[in-house]
Formats: C-alpha cells, sequence, structure tokens
C-alpha cells in the first residue's frame, strides 16, 4: 500500500517539479540595441536638448533592459558604431539590424523613434526582433505629452515597465 501511495505521489508531483524547473530558469535574450533615432515631422526644428534627449533615452533602454534580469545588452564595439553612423538609420535599412545582431553574438535586434509631432505631442516607439527569424518580438508605441526629460523618461519607463516587463 505504501508503495502505490508513494508512485502515485511521485506521478502527481513530478510535472510539478519540472514545471517549477522551467520557470525558475527564465531565458535572457541577448539584444544588440542600436539606439534611438529622432524624427521630426514637426515644424519647429530640432534642438540640440532633443538630441541629448535621444542619448538619454539610450541609456535609460540600457539600463532597465540590464536590469530586468530578462536581457542582456551585447556591447556594439566602436568600429561597429563607426560603420552605422556612415550607414542609413537602422529603421529604415531593411534587414540589415539583423545582421548586424548576429555578428554581435545577440539573439535580437532592438531599436527606437521618437516622433517629433510639435512640442505637446511625441511618440516613443520601441521595436525588438528576433535576428535569426525576423519575427517582431516587441513593438509598442506610447504617446507623450510635453517635450520635457521627464515626459521622454516617464513615456520609456511606462511603456517598458507596463508592456515589455509586464508590471502592473
Amino acid at each position: 500500500m505504501f508503495l502505490a501511495t508513494a508512485a502515485i505521489v511521485t506521478m502527481i508531483l513530478a510535472p510539478v517539479a519540472a514545471a517549477s524547473a522551467a520557470t525558475a530558469a527564465p531565458v535572457v535574450h541577448r539584444v544588440a540595441f542600436f539606439g534611438f533615432q529622432l524624427i521630426n515631422t514637426s515644424l519647429e526644428p530640432t534642438t540640440p536638448t532633443e538630441g541629448e534627449r535621444v542619448r538619454m533615452l539610450d541609456d535609460l533602454f540600457r539600463q532597465k533592459l540590464d536590469a530586468s534580469g530578462r536581457f542582456t545588452i551585447v556591447a556594439i564595439p566602436p568600429d561597429m558604431r563607426q560603420k552605422l553612423a556612415a550607414e542609413p538609420e537602422i529603421s529604415g535599412c531593411n534587414g540589415c539590424e539583423r545582421d548586424l545582431a548576429r555578428e554581435l553574438g545577440a539573439d535580437w535586434a532592438a531599436w527606437g523613434t521618437v516622433q517629433k509631432v510639435s512640442n505637446l505631442i511625441l511618440n516613443i516607439n520601441v521595436y525588438m526582433e528576433d535576428a535569426r527569424t525576423g519575427k517582431m518580438e516587441f513593438v509598442k508605441s506610447v504617446d507623450i505629452r510635453g517635450n520635457t526629460d521627464d515626459s521622454w523618461r516617464h513615456g520609456l519607463d511606462y511603456m517598458l515597465r507596463h508592456y515589455l516587463f509586464g508590471e502592473p
């Protein structure tokens, strides 16, 4: 009787233990992040401050992904950065981001855009794509109101927390 009970308990708990082990070790994707690009469709000129905000978003994106434990940002060496600077923007390079990500040993390619419609209306877009298959793994846009450091930071933070990381 004891052996039969032990066998039944083992049959019940074995799949639970296997499922727990599978969820205990999440996949950490290696991401080649190619930065944000400002697309100014407003009637106002792009300001130096907006260029600084683009770099601020680049840094924030890298920090948030690294800190999440779900992603590792792959460093882009200086020679590849020079190559990227001489090429068309990553958002319009017709798939070159996948080749570059694979060359860097990354699983995913990521990049973003900030579209400035006016000083009141902007939107932040993030794209994350499987470097092997080309499948878009994450595509999201958030609208922000106001052209300030805080609004840009809050917009990206909101997107990452609520949509990419699934936090409440």
